[in-house]
């Protein structure tokens, strides 16, 4: 249900409201220094009330290692990080229990646990967890690096609410009290031939698995994407024109048979607009079995878009790094 990984393995815990999340990561190779600096940039970037059109939730985001380093080094045991929870508002989630959010996880939830599930701030199906995700890219990136050290692992949004000019779109969605999603490029250089298998692993097997595990992705393109459907096969075909595996076109995204080719990777997520708008809405009151007209309280994301760039940096660089250890 949490778990990711064949060599290096990673299992998520926590809820939103409860004491802490964090990360289990399994197969790290031993003798790479770690330490809380080595986590900064990337938590930050993850992070809400950073920019405008994000949560005003602000955590503190400290990693505390409860195994696996020691003298800040890793030891080759299993690697356990936690984040603590400490800016919790948990009454703004009271009318849950009667009210589903709709495109929430909350009813479906209620009815798959029934009714144990901790449903403050959306429990063990929050974002909030995406801070566990982030921490383990951060250590499968260092893996990867130790193997492949020329990779480079990038993330970027590039269209919010239909628009290519992300702060007029977000200035737009601020002023219209709604939410919107995006689009977010992912670009992976230096990636030896050969990293993947074909059919159920190939590479956009697994990247696509784990990428339905970041909280609102709906969909995934790589290379021309969907717009393949509409090209000829002498348009869409990447020539080649040298041993190194270059072509002179990537619309392939740089996969080919579910392996890397030689070429970049380059694929795309589309982030659904955040289900808690400030608009009002209108869901099933299960107590009196009518519909009821409410507004969704607390603290949410316009737009929770601008934060899925590291987080997808993170979920490629654990895919990346289980496959580099195997290609190993």
């Amino acid at each position: 249900m949490n778990s990711f990984g064949r060599v290096f393995k990673i299992q998520i815990f926590g809820e939103s409201h409860g004491p802490m999340v964090g990360v289990v990561i399994d197969g790290c190779l031993p003798g790479i220094a770690i330490s809380e600096i080595d986590f900064a940039t990337s938590l930050k970037r993850r992070q809400g009330g950073m920019q405008l059109g994000t949560t005003p939730r602000k955590e503190t985001d400290q990693p505390i290692f409860l195994s696996g380093v020691f003298n800040e080094y890793t030891t080759g045991a299993p690697l356990t990080i936690a984040f603590e929870n400490n800016n919790i508002q948990s009454k703004d989630y009271e009318q849950m229990q009667a009210i589903p959010r709709p495109g929430h996880a909350d009813f479906v939830a209620q009815k798959k646990f029934k009714g144990f599930q901790d449903y403050r701030g959306g429990g063990h199906f929050s974002g909030r967890l995406t801070v566990a995700l982030v921490a383990a890219g951060v250590v499968a990136l260092k893996m990867i690096h130790h193997l492949q050290p020329a990779v480079d692992v990038h993330a970027t949004l590039i269209e919010a609410g239909g628009e290519q000019d992300i702060e007029k779109a977000i200035v737009d969605a601020v002023a219209h009290h709604d939410s919107i999603g995006g689009i977010v490029e992912c670009v992976v250089k230096q990636l030896p031939i050969g990293v993947g298998s074909p059919f159920f692993d190939s590479l956009e097997s697994l990247l696509s698995h784990a990428v339905f595990s970041i909280p609102a992705i709906k969909g995934i393109e790589f290379g021309a994407g969907f717009k393949a459907a509409k090209m000829k096969g002498s348009e869409h075909n990447d020539m080649l024109i040298d041993t190194n595996g270059t072509t002179a076109s990537n619309h392939a995204g740089g996969i080919s048979g579910g392996l890397s080719n030689g070429n970049d990777l380059i694929f795309r997520v589309v982030v659904k607009p955040t289900s808690s708008t400030p608009q009002p809405q209108t869901s099933l009151n299960l107590n009196e079995n009518v519909p009821t007209d409410f507004v969704v309280e607390g603290r949410h994301d316009l737009c929770i878009a601008l934060r899925v760039p590291p987080v997808l940096e993170a979920i490629t660089a654990i895919v990346l790094a289980d496959f580099l250890y195997m290609y190993r």
